[in-house]
């Protein structure tokens, strides 16, 4: 642990980075993979298993945090680290991508953002300073700048508006956080699908010397090779020396790929929510534990797996959950799921420690494709 924020760049294999992320609360091994807590929970799960499964940090987010239980109650609570007992590093989204998908519920201008909440139709106003603020009475470790994050697809001239407008709002928020020792607050690269927008966005951003900065607004509907081409545009032009955060993605193979690319950090909500409509993300691809072939078969999903949820409960046991419509199968899956995301990392981490990891990533990418129906 560190009493300041510090990250450690400690090696590279091609384009993949392995590195540690120091703070108060502990330290984050990179690439990480941060399971969402959107509002202070980790759907279906209790937080001493996510801890169980590897996962060094969880994500929060501003936006439903204000509405409910509000970030002035959990401030008096003693903050979000002791209302949901994770005295670890939580990182906070801003709140602005939820807010900017309220569509006909939201006036935006230079000032903020004025919305009305989605729970009881009460209106709201975010500025870049109020992200701030709340984001510090929630007691997050890791704070992210308001931004405009616009639908794709969209015209290059409202992207550009959007990028330029989130780089003002960038500087607001960074004089709003100020100097508080032990934490960070991170800018967000937007500009849509335009290389030449990405490349201003990252370029001001870096200038602002931030402690880490983040991709936003891709895996929002655009193919994988896109996401990837605007990574290959982007990153260049981030400071080798600070993390480097791909937001809200993804799928195994996203990671893969994007850590490839130059990615330390990564949240989804896909390990859990998949979880709970019965699919199962293992070393041999997915599973779709509804499927009537899983109905009596006695196979755990991965007996080489440490994590109970994959290693002691069959495969007709978790169908039978499953069809019954029975919280366990979800809670189960999402169990196992982010502890196979987690083991992903782990092994991610450990090829770019030893240089293999072009080896590795073909391996799991060969093994995913040859699919479950053999035993494993």
């Amino acid at each position: 642990m560190s009493e300041s924020f510090q990250f450690q760049l400690k090696k590279t294999d091609g384009g993949a980075r392995l590195g540690e992320v120091s703070m108060p609360r502990g330290t984050i091994r990179t690439p990480a993979f941060m399971p969402v807590g959107t509002v202070g929970t980790v759907k279906a799960m209790y937080l001493d298993q996510v801890r169980e499964t590897g996962a060094d940090i969880i994500l929060g987010n501003t936006y439903h945090l204000m509405l409910r239980p509000t970030a002035e109650r959990v401030a008096r609570l003693g903050g979000l680290h002791e209302l949901i007992r994770w005295q670890h590093p939580i990182l906070t989204d801003s709140g602005g991508f939820q807010v900017m998908s309220l569509s006909g519920l939201r006036k935006l201008d230079e000032k903020g953002v004025t919305f009305k909440s989605h729970v009881d139709g009460s209106t709201h106003h975010m500025s870049p300073e109020r992200s701030i603020e709340i984001q510090g009475l929630l007691g997050s470790d890791i704070q992210m700048q308001l931004d405009e994050c616009v639908a794709l697809p969209a015209t290059p001239k409202e992207i550009e508006r959007a990028m330029e407008m989130s780089l003002r709002w960038a500087e607001r928020c960074k004089v709003a956080f100020g100097n508080q020792p032990g934490k960070a607050m991170f800018g967000i690269v937007q500009g849509g699908v335009v290389p030449e927008l990405r490349v201003r966005s990252a370029q001001a951003l870096s200038g602002m010397d931030l402690k880490g900065y983040a991709v936003g607004g891709l895996a929002v509907g655009e193919p994988q090779e896109v996401m990837l081409r605007m990574l290959e545009i982007t990153l260049p032009e981030l400071p080798t020396e600070k993390p480097r955060y791909l937001m809200g993605v993804g799928t195994p193979d996203d990671i893969l790929k994007s850590v490839a690319r130059g990615i330390d950090m990564f949240d989804c909500v896909m390990p859990t929510r998949s979880g709970r409509h019965g699919l199962a993300f293992t070393r041999r691809g997915k599973v779709n534990i509804r499927n009537a072939r899983h109905a009596e078969d006695m196979r755990p999903l991965d007996d080489q797996s440490n994590c109970p949820a994959s290693r002691d409960y069959s495969r007709a046991y978790l169908h039978h959950l499953v069809r019954a419509n029975e919280a366990l199968g979800g809670m189960l899956l999402s169990w196992h799921n982010l502890a196979y995301y987690q083991e992903l990392m782990q092994g991610i981490r450990q090829a770019i420690a030893e240089g293999r990891f072009a080896d590795f990533m073909a391996e799991t990418q060969e093994n995913w494709a040859r699919g479950d129906l053999e035993p494993v």
